[in-house]
């Protein structure tokens, strides 16, 4: 009986174990794999968005891209990078072209709306550059760094002329101009671009004023604009420290020179004849190294006592003033080999000067050998007076004269006085 139930409780368990068994199976079989359920799971974690939200930020981001490009290109516009690039680019352009296409180009450029754009420098660098090897392969060195130096020279001249042209912006690398006789009445700003500029050479044209950005040309040694405009000078053209050589002859409503011009240490010649200047001015008296002066055909009733500052000066015009004395301190400028002087109202000379043997001291007389009628001498009036209101210029008296004296230099000795004769005389 004890056996029975111990077999008894042995199957039961076996049943349980096979039940439990069966349940294990069909779970295996009903469950999905583990890389499906991997996946799903992986699904679960990505957020899900709407697409008009994507493309809303996607906007947003554009137009600041937009908005960054335009303050670039504002800042480039305004920068003169681009500019100096462009320019750049564009004569890289013309030198790689052979003249024909650069004629062709220029041709073009004449006929259609950029008339103010020219190529004609870059094709006469071009020309010139063609001539220097040349040169050098002929063995002409001068031939040649002549044609070298002429790439930096500008010459204009002619009536047709009203303004500078505005390709001239573009030729910075320019170190000398020469514009005479034409109807300019300013110079433009852009010229203190010109760094490198040496000599500034505009006489008998119709400037009435000179811009500031001249006071920029610091490298500048000459500057001759006679025969023009000009009631005023600025004052930066004392800023031109290295110039040597500056003429203002004959610009009628020039009275007076800004003290600046103090500053011109190394001017060693001036030229301010033909003005109305009653005095000589301040600045004149300070530039020490100041060796040519002529200031003759003013207003100058006297000089002033400290003449003698100009311890450098060599040649003095001063005739064709009011001047009746000469200072005493004159005597003391012991470098002085040339005064003129006029010789009909001066009166009163320092001994030590005139008996000086190193001096020649001229004087101008008018010519007495015939009368003058009151009709010729109101013809002459009248056609000073149009000369003066057209501002024609009468160079032929100035050029006499400096000839005459020129060759008085070289003479051991000069006369006590000479007689003016005008250039419809026999000489």
């Amino acid at each position: 009986m004890k056996f029975k139930m111990e077999a008894s409780a042995v199957h039961g368990i076996s049943e349980i174990c096979s039940m439990w068994e069966t349940r294990l199976e069909r779970r295996q079989r009903n469950a999905p794999p583990p890389e499906v359920t991997m996946n799903l799971e992986s699904k679960l974690d990505i957020p899900v968005y709407d697409l008009s939200l994507i493309r809303g930020v996607w906007e947003t981001r554009a137009k600041k891209q937009k908005v960054r490009q335009k303050r670039e290109q504002e800042r480039l516009a305004k920068s003169a990078l681009q500019r100096v690039n462009q320019q750049w680019q564009f004569r890289i352009a013309c030198r790689k072209m052979k003249s024909a296409e650069m004629t062709e180009l220029q041709h073009y450029l004449e006929r259609s709306s950029l008339k103010e754009v020219t190529i004609d420098p870059y094709l006469e660098e071009e020309q010139q550059e063609g001539a220097l090897e040349e040169g050098q392969c002929t063995g002409g060195g001068d031939s040649g760094l002549q044609i070298e130096e002429k790439r930096f020279i500008f010459e204009l001249s002619g009536d047709k002329w009203k303004e500078v042209p505005a390709s001239l912006y573009e030729m910075t690398y320019l170190r000398e101009w020469h514009i005479t006789e034409t109807k300019i009445l300013k110079i433009p700003a852009f010229i203190g671009m010109f760094k490198d500029m040496r000599v500034l050479d505009i006489p008998k044209n119709c400037l009435d004023t000179l811009p500031p950005e001249i006071g920029q040309l610091t490298h500048l040694k000459e500057l001759n604009v006679s025969y023009n405009k000009l009631s005023e000078i600025p004052p930066e053209l004392g800023d031109c420290e290295n110039l040597e050589r500056l003429e203002l002859t004959s610009n009628y409503n020039l009275m007076e020179l800004p003290f600046e011009l103090s500053s011109l240490k190394k001017l060693v010649h001036l030229d301010i004849a033909e003005n109305k200047f009653i005095s000589i001015p301040v600045c004149v008296l300070r530039m020490s190294s100041l060796q040519w002066l002529d200031m003759s055909n003013n207003g100058l009733k006297d000089l002033p006592e400290d003449i003698d500052r100009l311890d450098e000066l060599t040649t003095l015009f001063l005739h064709k003033n009011k001047l009746t004395y000469l200072p005493m301190s004159m005597a003391n400028m012991e470098r002085l080999t040339m005064i003129v002087v006029s010789g009909e109202e001066l009166t009163c000379l320092p001994s030590k000067l005139v008996e000086r043997p190193t001096l020649k001291f001229i004087r101008l007389y008018e010519n007495n050998t015939g009368q003058e009628t009151d009709q010729e001498r109101k013809e002459d009036d009248e056609q000073q007076q149009q000369q003066e209101q057209e501002h024609v210029p009468d160079v032929s008296e100035k050029e006499f004269l400096h000839t005459y004296i020129g060759s008085l230099k070289d003479r051991d000795t000069a006369p006590t006085y000479t007689t003016k004769v005008s250039l419809s005389c026999v000489l």
